[in-house]
């Protein structure tokens, strides 16, 4: 039978078709034996399986049904990749797993295989059962296919009881059963799985030398606790799953995760992850070219390749029990390739028709796998068909069910609901974590400190640069974190291309400061994967420049995991990011990148830009407290400029520089996030200045010049430009009722449009200009001073609203 288009209608007619001509088998195999002959796979154990491949399907036809009358927002479906409900079986369910949206099969396996469903002992399958649904014979939500449906469904219709997300997205994830939510950029999760993977060794030889080396640090009390006991929240042995689409191997992040995984498996690093391709042959309506997914995976050095028949459940169990174990025992990175189809289409709004055959689409109806799993268990008389089609229909009936309830469930109704797990902000928290740090590190970890930190401590060393600053504020945070690790291209024997992290790795070793491949997302899915696997991770990419190509591992898979999980998984992160311009030695738009616009519109994202010595410890001990407490995400833009400086007004004044803040200062000292700094030029009663990163020297340059002319300013450094202080910004500005923003980055996208809009907003009456940079790249040598804001304009804009 041809059918232009596969309905649900026509799915399951044909379902009901091909297992009614199905002949019962005259002998019966036991349970606990092999399904077939040849297979690890028992009859038991796929019984259970063809159970949650029906609640996948009935899943799909659930969320159509819903979206057929407006209460349902989601259809992508599971259909034909109900294979992978034997992935689930093969591996363990302490292992984390990141999962392709059509893994159905596999969420419902997983749920069951738990132990989750009351009533099911952990690792006793309930089987294929007819008559009554265990749902009917005890309390509601006993049952995996009703524990299954509810998560699922709830999901599916934004219930604001959804367990994953709270009803702000539909997306596979359960922290009781290790699946960590994926933001559905095709490919953007794999670099985070080979970090994992990486994360998971390292923790493993980071967790017992915490102790050896700092005793008494893991009995502090204090809030970040789980940062001062590093702790690897998987067993030793877990491996990382990680699945997808066929279509994802021709995406950016995807290529970089397999470069990564065979880097890492060459370099002798342990990386025990296994990518899973399922492979439908389509990536939306364009087809997958024959044979191009499996020689792109053959083809990937360090990577080792399995393949099997992903309509089978016996092979697919098979191959991946393989795979699993190979995975699990040699700790390097493997791929199973599954050959899958796809039914009714890639959502419900797709016409397949358009794109598609009706003879393409017959063929890929023949190898349902629901049609495959239950001819597999008629062959081997562990059901007749007619207890297959009332199975099939017992789960139908549970599931429309659920589907009904969750319903009438209510939405998140305010924006305050919405936003409430993007980023939490914990202040108070933050300012005990860092006082206790710094208690710590004066009181009884100060002789560990003074002999991994040498003879003569930062603060004894006198006035020290922005750069000297931040190399000892994070040897400190080493110190103060077992579970810190600072890592990037050329960080480790190199100290970092502008020396910031000299010296790192020789004192903690490289388990904790480590070289990475210089591709920024690479750098970055090691940092997701390390937070996931409980370190604190530091990464840093080299400039500003080259974050660009990766942005989208903060924008779609960092800051976004609190607000898909409930925060129920975070990833902690401080990214140190060289950048800006000013920088004559290295001129041109690569290395003088003044573009900050992208971070700021990540929600929930933190952004600090020190601008001077005495500020940037502080700033970067507060993203790390807050990293530590809240699960931040934090950015720590390093004006390049002026990592050397020393001298504010004259030659040899030594005003940029600073002493370094002992411990037991640091508490006193602390730098909450979203607060600017202020200073007072001459009397501060005339112009607000409000400014960041290299436009602080220069607009304090320009405020001693004007005060000896009798003008007195205020200048404001932002240092957060994320969360704006806008607090302090409107408190400024009224203070002198004329504002001047000066603003380093260009002006469509820049700092200073959020500012002036923070003063409309405020209903701020004074004057107000601005100066930015021009809207171009930064061009090679002299002719850069032609675009980039200068002392000149910061003079002329203040004496023009002087002057009114």
């Amino acid at each position: 039978m041809l059918s232009d288009v596969t309905t649900p209608q026509d799915l399951d007619e044909r379902f009901r078709t091909a297992v009614a001509a199905m002949d019962t088998a005259p002998d019966r195999r036991a349970p606990e034996q092999p399904v077939r002959d040849g297979t690890l796979l028992t009859g038991q154990s796929a019984l259970a399986l063809f159970d949650a491949q029906l609640t996948s399907r009935h899943l799909d036809l659930a969320k159509r049904w819903l979206r057929s009358f407006g209460e349902g927002f989601y259809t992508l479906g599971s259909s034909g990749h109900e294979g992978n409900a034997a992935l689930a079986a093969a591996v363990r369910v302490t292992d984390p797993a990141l999962l392709h949206y059509r893994s159905g099969g596999f969420y419902c396996a997983r749920l069951a295989q738990a132990g989750l469903a009351a009533g099911h002992e952990p690792g006793v399958e309930p089987g294929l059962r007819s008559g009554v649904a265990d749902s009917d014979a005890g309390d509601p939500g006993t049952d995996p296919v009703t524990d299954a449906a509810r998560d699922v469904l709830r999901g599916a219709v934004a219930s604001a009881a959804d367990p994953t997300t709270g009803g702000r997205g539909k997306v596979f994830g359960n922290t009781a059963i290790n699946i960590v939510p994926t933001s559905g950029t095709v490919g953007g999760h794999l670099p985070r799985a080979v970090g994992t993977a990486l994360g998971i060794d390292r923790m493993r030889r980071m967790v017992p030398t915490v102790r050896q080396r700092q005793p008494g640090l893991a009995r502090s009390a204090a809030v970040g606790r789980a940062y001062l006991e590093p702790r690897l929240p998987w067993p030793d042995d877990a491996i990382v799953v990680c699945s997808f689409g066929d279509a994802a191997v021709n995406h950016a992040a995807a290529a970089a995760a397999f470069n990564t995984a065979g880097w890492a498996d060459h370099a002798g690093l342990s990386t025990p992850v296994l990518f899973v391709c399922e492979d439908n042959g389509l990536g939306g309506s364009v087809r997958s070219p024959d044979g191009w997914v499996a020689e792109t995976l053959r083809s990937r050095p360090g990577l080792r390749y399995f393949a099997a028949d992903g309509c089978d459940v016996a092979a697919t169990y098979d191959v991946a029990a393989e795979a699993a174990a190979w995975v699990r025992e040699h700790r390097r990175p493997a791929v199973l390739h599954l050959s899958t189809v796809r039914l009714m289409g890639h959502s419900g709004a797709d016409v397949e028709s358009a794109y598609r055959s009706a003879e393409e689409i017959d063929r890929d109806v023949a190898r349902d796998p629901l049609v495959g799993t239950a001819r597999l268990l008629v062959a081997a008389g562990l059901a007749s068909p007619d207890e297959i089609i009332s199975r099939y229909d017992e789960v139908g009936w549970q599931v429309r069910k659920v589907a009904e309830e969750v319903i009438g469930e209510a939405k998140l109704e305010t924006a305050g609901q919405v936003v409430a797990t993007i980023a939490p902000r914990r202040p108070i928290r933050v300012a005990r974590v860092v006082a206790d740090t710094g208690a710590r590190a004066a009181g009884a970890a100060a002789t560990t400190r003074a002999t991994t930190l040498g003879t003569r401590l930062p603060e004894e060393r006198g006035p020290m640069t922005l750069a000297q600053t931040i190399t000892a504020a994070l040897a400190d945070g080493l110190l103060s974190y077992p579970a810190m690790a600072v890592f990037g291209a050329d960080v480790a024997a190199k100290g970092g291309v502008h020396g910031v992290t000299a010296g790192l790795q020789d004192r903690f070793g490289d388990h904790r400061v480590f070289d990475t491949t210089g591709d920024g997302t690479t750098v970055l899915g090691i940092g997701l994967g390390a937070g996931l696997a409980g370190q604190l991770p530091v990464p840093e990419i080299q400039y500003l420049s080259h974050l660009h190509s990766a942005e989208d591992q903060l924008r779609g898979e960092a800051a976004v995991l609190q607000f898909l999980s409930r925060g129920g998984y975070r990833n902690p992160m401080v990214l140190r990011v060289p950048g800006l311009a000013y920088q004559e030695s290295l001129s041109g738009h690569l290395y003088n990148d003044n573009s900050l616009a992208v971070l700021r519109d990540v929600p929930g994202l933190v952004l600090a830009v020190p601008a001077r010595a005495d500020d940037a410890a502080g700033l970067l001990r507060s993203c790390l407290a807050s990293a530590a407490v809240d699960g931040s995400v934090c950015v720590f833009v390093e004006p390049v400029a002026l990592y050397d400086t020393s001298d504010l007004h004259v030659p040899d004044d030594g005003l940029w520089l600073a002493p370094y803040t002992p411990p037991g200062e640091w508490g006193a000292r602390h730098i909450p996030v979203g607060r600017a700094r202020s200073y007072s030029v001459g009397s501060g009663e005339d112009l607000t200045v409000i400014t960041f990163g290299n436009g602080v020297r220069m607009s304090l340059r320009v405020a001693a010049r004007l005060a000896a002319e009798g003008a007195g300013c205020r200048v404001v450094d932002l240092r957060w430009l994320a969360p704006l202080p806008v607090a302090d910004i409107i408190r400024e500005a009224t203070a002198t009722g004329r504002v001047l923003v000066v603003d380093e980055t260009r002006r469509s996208g820049g700092v200073g449009e959020g500012v002036l809009a923070a003063l409309v907003e405020a209903g701020y009456v004074g004057a107000a200009a601005r100066i930015a940079a021009l809207d171009t790249y930064v061009p090679l040598g002299p002719a850069a001073n032609q675009v980039l804001v200068g002392e000149d304009a910061i003079t002329q804009g203040a004496r023009a609203l002087l002057a009114r």
